[in-house]
């Protein structure tokens, strides 16, 4: 199953892409309708919103992580409180503490009308026990447009929980400044040999090859799960066994090798003397500033660096994929940010309304044009803005494709900030690669037993 859901997410980007290619003039600018406002009389518009809600004068709480949700989705609330009288109140909350917030807001009986969470078909229970806390969704409009795919990871027990606005072709890659390696005579590297080799020419030019924000918490863990597609090359079924408990993570070779060549980086000081200090949010203006020459990130990097920093251009930035373990393959993940309603909210109805409103072909359409990290999204006629670099990049590495590790593996992504902590404890020279490993199967084992998972037994 992982391999076919791996196969048919390879062809639903392929499709987009082709569909992409057609677009021309304005579409393809990530700016394009930065001036524009959302339209209000949309005749795309889905049929159950065809009549115009009476207007109501109450605010909707909504709970969720930093960089989960846009700009763009703020901008669509005001209009969305203009048309019904409903106030969205964000509250986002650090990334590395969301979790224990919002578990122990609902343990006080707090929960808030909406609140997010990653998406993945074996943790909505494990992370957000969504029979309890969240309501079912299986009978709204939008889930029948939504990517099936995406619909799928928002599922727990046959029912839809969650609600999946995000960005299919957002793989986790290396961005890399195509003119420090020019100036340099740096290749993209093919193999993880040759990344150390150009790493090491960049650290001796004075400038940090790698920018890692330690700091956040989640980031530097993507070097590790993300590679699913090169993991099932090495180890062929895997995935399947680990699922099964017929192989633990302290026992597998391949992953043991993955997080020491990500160790090698640190130690060599790829990673600069700033890592632990290092913020997501300043990811832009840091590769901007020719101080660093890769981050890894999603393909909407290059069009948020020129946005964000005067006198930069997108043009300036190429991909290629993490090459831990001469990795040459595409990670691609079905599971994303996503938001649910809480059962015990006294607005349900209201949160389905918002919901509803949110996934209106013409406001996807203004989330798309107005987020510089989306390219396209997982809901169909949205025009997708592929740039020739990011095209070229897809059509290089898309032919062999895998599910992160975070999503094909139970167990797995619940323990994403836990990791965080051994990996950062490992680049501190506290824990080895084998000590984190080991700590993984405990909390899996841990996991399982409260899931009364029969393969644990």
């Amino acid at each position: 199953m992982k391999r076919l859901l791996s196969i048919m997410l390879g062809l639903v980007l392929v499709g987009t892409m082709l569909s992409a290619c057609g677009n021309s003039g304005n579409n393809n600018s990530p700016q394009a309708s930065e001036s524009a406002a959302p339209s209000q009389e949309s005749a795309q518009a889905s049929e159950t919103t065809s009549a115009a809600p009476e207007k109501k004068d109450l605010t909707l709480s909504y709970l969720a992580s930093v960089d989960w949700i846009k700009e763009p989705e703020m901008k669509l609330a005001e209009k969305f409180e203009e048309q019904t009288g409903i106030h969205i109140d964000y509250q986002i909350v650090p990334a590395d503490q969301y979790l224990n917030v919002l578990k122990a807001k609902m343990a006080a009986g707090e929960a808030p009308d909406i609140f997010g969470g990653q998406s993945g078909k074996f943790d909505l229970g494990p992370l957000y026990d969504v029979e309890n806390n969240a309501a079912d969704l299986t009978n709204e409009e939008w889930v029948k447009r939504e990517d099936p795919l995406f619909v799928e990871q928002a599922t727990w027990k046959s029912k839809v929980y969650g609600l999946t606005i995000w960005d299919p072709s957002s793989s986790w890659v290396i961005v890399y400044n195509k003119k420090i390696f020019e100036q340099l005579g740096l290749s993209v590297p093919k193999s993880y040999e040759e990344f150390l080799k150009v790493s090491e020419a960049i650290k001796a030019s004075g400038v940090t090859p790698i920018y890692e924000p330690v700091s956040d918490g989640w980031h530097h863990v993507l070097w590790f799960p993300e590679l699913g597609v090169r993991y099932e090359e090495l180890a062929p079924g895997l995935a399947d066994k680990l699922n099964t408990n017929q192989e633990t993570f302290a026992n597998s070779s391949v992953l043991e090798q993955s997080l020491t060549q990500f160790n090698e980086l640190a130690t060599k000081g790829y990673f600069g003397e700033n890592a632990f200090s290092n913020t997501y949010a300043d990811t832009e203006k840091n590769m901007a500033s020719g101080k660093y020459a890769m981050t890894v990130y999603g393909i909407g990097l290059p069009a948020q660096i020129e946005a964000a920093v005067p006198g930069s251009s997108a043009s300036d930035y190429g991909f290629f994929p993490i090459p831990l373990l001469d990795n040459q393959g595409l990670n691609i993940s079905p599971g994303a940010p996503s938001k649910f309603i809480s059962s015990n909210s006294k607005y349900v109805e209201e949160a389905k309304q918002y919901f509803n409103y949110l996934t209106q072909p013409d406001n996807l359409q203004y989330l798309l044009d107005n987020e510089a990290k989306f390219t396209t999204l997982n809901f169909p006629g949205v025009k997708a803005k592929f740039t020739a670099e990011q095209n070229a990049f897809f059509e290089t590495y898309g032919k062999k494709s895998g599910t992160v590790y975070q999503t094909a593996v139970n167990y797995l992504n619940p323990q994403w900030t836990d990791m965080g902590k051994d990996m950062a404890a490992m680049m501190s020279k506290q824990l080895t690669p084998k000590d984190i490993l080991k700590n993984i199967d405990k909390r899996r084992l841990q996991q399982a037993k409260t899931a009364q998972d029969p393969n644990w037994k």
